[in-house]
């Protein structure tokens, strides 16, 4: 049985250590440049969101202002979360180097819906009907009736005078 060297220990952790900050550092710097900008088939739409699937800008084309309010609305939808799932898988590529085989790496990849069946983007949004505007608000129904209440006396102004001028050394304001 031969004895551990404990220097040769102390190296090993060292270069371990010197490798976990390189993968740091380069996950730090490479994660703010992170992101994704997706546009929708017929350009209509552009989205750009950062690393944390933040919406960082929204373009809308030409054709957008033909589509009307519910199918423009659901194109913007459907883009950001296409460019969403971007984002986070180039944020799981870039924690992999430090995560990979971890409880956190499987957490944040799970995190990641599975690629849909992509159904043609105009057929999605070409069924959202014009008529789906949202209805207004209904009127609020009438309070019930109460009888008038008597007129109030209109408020006093200022305060009230005594008739003690006098008391100044009681009340100096």
């Amino acid at each position: 049985m031969t004895a551990a060297n404990p220097y040769q220990w102390v190296e090993e952790y060292e270069a371990k250590l010197a490798d976990l900050k390189q993968k740091s550092e380069n996950l730090t710097e490479n994660f703010a440049a992170a992101g994704a900008t997706v546009s929708s088939q017929d350009g209509a739409v552009t989205v750009t969101v950062g690393p944390n699937g933040g919406l960082q800008n929204l373009q809308l084309g030409h054709r957008a202002v033909e589509l009307g309010g519910p199918r423009l609305t659901a194109l913007i939808l459907e883009t950001a979360r296409k460019a969403q799932k971007q984002a986070a898988q180039q944020v799981l590529e870039l924690f992999k180097p430090l995560g990979e085989g971890t409880e956190a790496y499987q957490m944040v990849s799970d995190s990641i819906p599975d690629d849909e069946v992509d159904e043609d983007t105009d057929d999605r949004y070409d069924a959202v009907e014009e008529d789906d505007e949202p209805e207004p608000a209904p009127a609020p129904a009438p309070a019930a009736s109460r009888p008038a209440a008597a007129p109030q006396p209109p408020p006093v102004r200022g305060r009230p005078r005594t008739d003690d001028d006098d008391n100044d050394d009681n009340e100096p304001w």
